[in-house]
């Protein structure tokens, strides 16, 4: 649009400001001074009543220029222009801080927002597991089918990515209270020590652009939570954000297994990377085929009454999963153990019935089967000092736990009934026990996109 076509010095006549006019086709006029500075502006029905007045077609149009007139900066809200245009108002200049004119908007010409840089952000959240641990490793399920149990709680990993200009990689870690940068992508997936996981992540994704990535977790690492799974949940949630043909869930959760398991060498099954990505309440089947997640439909008050009975307890022991897993690889070929972890797939069935039928004592019981199953997988899954925690558990009141994860450390899960729940946390906490409370989470990996007004 030319703005030259709208403007007018004061001084110019009226004759000269219809012509003007008459060129633009939009009826106005604006009336600048010397300066070129907005001061007025001068509609057709503006001069003709002047010119009804008394006015002559030879007089200044500044004085058939009405200089109360509406007009907008370039940083005006794009409801204020819209309303303007739908009440009363043709056309609004855009004035800088000089009040130059630098824009117009009409009604056939209101302007778009320029598109601004974005950043991603995305939460994963860590799950718990019931039943059926040891069946979802691949070497089990290829000659037996495998199904677990298991809910996502909001206890999460975030993850906030960055696009830069430049092909430097900048990854900060609150986890691990470090952070390093790299010329270059191909530099950052060949990067060793604790951030072995983000360079498995990268060599999955193949970015092709420099980024800043930002990570901190609400739970300690190697707690049994599956933080590993969840950290990458995260992760590949943010730069999915940035992909025009996005990964489905399945996509999701098989990018993160493979990082993990292939890239990174870290023993261990599916049950973490499906949970984190789906969310929810499921139960997992696992076959060479395929796996299937079955979301359970199970009744709010069942569940409300379930989160009040469950208790998270930090045994305050790390663990390193993929050691235990890669011993209990190892274990599953005595046909013993193999049958011990069939007879856990069996239980979990048993289990998902119960919490579907509301049995929630039943449920606690069948846990308490469950780690005594899960105990016989390996000899690096409990010691003595585990073995007495969950004792004075039970003496305490708690009817079923488990250790959560692989084992060997990390946090032990509770059911206990109501009136025993206060006992039991004061002899967990006098042991030096962290104890801890937690909601289910319906939603698995969640990311989104937010302008980035810096």
């Amino acid at each position: 649009m030319n703005l030259a076509l709208f403007q007018i010095r004061e001084n110019a006549t009226i004759r000269n400001a219809l012509k003007q006019i008459d060129l633009n086709n939009y009826g106005v006029i604006f009336v600048t001074d010397i300066t070129n500075a907005v001061i007025g502006i001068a509609t057709d029905g503006d001069i003709r009543r002047s010119l009804l007045q008394g006015k002559t077609l030879d007089c200044q149009v500044r004085e058939s220029a009405n200089t109360n007139f509406v007009w907008a900066d370039d940083n005006a809200n794009r409801e204020f222009l819209l309303k303007q245009l739908d009440h009363c108002i043709k056309i609004i200049p855009i004035l800088d801080s000089a009040k130059h004119l630098i824009g117009l908007v009409s009604r056939d010409s209101v302007p778009l927002r320029d598109e601004s840089p974005v950043y991603a952000r995305a939460r994963a959240p860590v799950r718990i597991s019931f039943g059926g641990g040891g069946s979802d490793l691949t070497h089990f399920f290829a000659k037996s089918m495998g199904a677990v149990i298991n809910s996502t709680i909001g206890i999460y990993s975030h993850a906030t990515l960055r696009l830069r200009g430049d092909s430097k990689v900048f990854i900060h870690s609150r986890d691990l209270r470090q952070s390093v940068c790299f010329n270059n992508i191909e530099e950052a997936k060949n990067i060793n020590g604790n951030f072995r996981l983000i360079a498995a992540l990268l060599k999955v994704i193949q970015p092709e652009f420099g980024f800043e990535l930002y990570l901190y977790s609400d739970y300690r690492m190697k707690s049994g939570l599956g933080g590993s799974a969840v950290l990458s949940a995260a992760v590949l949630g943010c730069f999915n954000q940035f992909r025009q043909d996005r990964w489905d869930l399945h996509e999701l959760a098989e990018l993160a297994y493979q990082a993990e398991r292939l890239y990174l060498g870290v023993a261990g099954g599916w049950q973490d990377q499906y949970a984190s990505v789906f969310g929810g309440f499921n139960f997992m089947e696992f076959k060479m085929e395929q796996n299937i997640v079955h979301p359970l439909r199970i009744h709010p008050d069942v569940l409300c009454e379930l989160e009040e009975n469950l208790l998270l307890c930090d045994s305050n022991l790390e663990h390193d999963s993929g050691e235990v897993h890669e011993d209990q690889r190892r274990q599953m070929q005595n046909e013993h153990v193999n049958d011990k972890v069939k007879q856990n797939v069996e239980l979990t069935y048993c289990m998902r019935n119960n919490l579907l039928r509301g049995r929630l004592d039943c449920f606690g019981r069948d846990l308490d089967t469950a780690w005594q199953l899960k105990r016989q997988f390996s000899n690096r899954i409990s010691n003595s000092y585990l073995d007495r925690v969950y004792d004075e558990a039970k003496a305490q009141g708690a009817l079923g736990g488990k250790l959560l994860g692989a084992g060997g450390g990390g946090f032990f899960l509770f059911y206990v009934p109501a009136f025993r729940r206060l006992e039991l946390m004061d002899a967990l906490e006098s042991q030096g026990n962290r104890v801890q409370q937690f909601r289910f989470e319906a939603d698995g990996l969640r990311a989104w996109t937010v302008r980035d007004n810096n």
